[in-house]
């Protein structure tokens, strides 16, 4: 059945297409130019959908730092180069550091050549894009202080159980348990303590560590260890709620 119903539809396609070429064919010089600006913008919009698709928003947004520097840095350090393309789109699909610092980026082997050249041309297009206000400066942090089980007393720039109640937890925390149960207790044992695996991540709390250092190790992976790259699976946002 198949096999007849793929006969009948074929000449029904083939006479579609042939009045579809016609048609276009009639289509008018003006009219297409009308077109350009949205396919301009269509074009925009398929190369944002191919960084969302892929892990690029991981490490890198528009107009901020966040693993890696932001696309606009980017823009402004190389637009004016006339290898730009072809060092970036090197960059995109090798990886490696050493530019930016010494986190390595992920390389992207599997990016088609033109994939490739349609991120480089809109990175490059950020160049006068102007990076995101610096927030104001707070005169004052708000702290929660809370008791360990040792008796310590320790003070958090985050909340972590609801206004009111000391057993119910607020939804970060709830959120970052189930995501870090879900996948890191695998190699870093329960509650982030030590395994025959991976390290301890409590020391990521400890003095001269900083949380800009836990995403960056959670979104690179150090592959020389073990930890592979969360980068495309967890979001900025997920491992931020695992760090608290």
């Amino acid at each position: 059945m198949s096999r007849l119903r793929d006969a009948l539809i074929r000449p029904v396609i083939f006479v579609v297409a042939i009045l579809t070429i016609q048609t276009i064919d009639v289509v008018s010089w003006p009219a297409k130019a009308r077109q350009a600006p949205a396919e301009g913008k269509s074009e925009a919009a398929n190369t944002e959908k191919l960084l969302a698709d892929g892990d690029c928003r991981s490490c890198h947004a528009p107009d901020r730092k966040v693993v890696g520097p932001s696309y606009s840095d980017i823009a402004r350090r190389y637009a004016a180069q006339a290898d730009a393309v072809a060092k970036l789109a090197r960059s995109i699909r090798q990886g490696g550091s050493g530019n930016w610092g010494n986190v390595s980026m992920t390389p992207h082997p599997d990016l088609k050549d033109e994939q490739l050249a349609q991120i480089v041309a809109w990175i490059l297009s950020l160049k006068d894009a102007q990076p995101a206000p610096t927030p104001p400066i707070q005169a004052e942090v708000k702290q929660y202080k809370y008791t360990l089980n040792s008796g310590k007393t320790v003070a958090l720039d985050f909340q972590v159980f609801v206004e009111g109640s000391d057993k119910k937890v607020a939804k970060d925390i709830f959120r970052g348990y189930q995501i870090y149960n879900s996948y890191c207790y695998r190699c870093h044992g329960t509650d982030a303590t030590t395994s025959e695996l991976a390290p301890d991540l409590r020391r990521f709390t400890e003095a001269g560590t900083t949380p800009q250092d836990f995403l960056s190790v959670a979104m690179a992976g150090r592959e020389e260890k073990g930890m592979p790259s969360w980068a495309g699976f967890l979001s900025e946002e997920d491992v931020r709620q695992i760090y608290r």
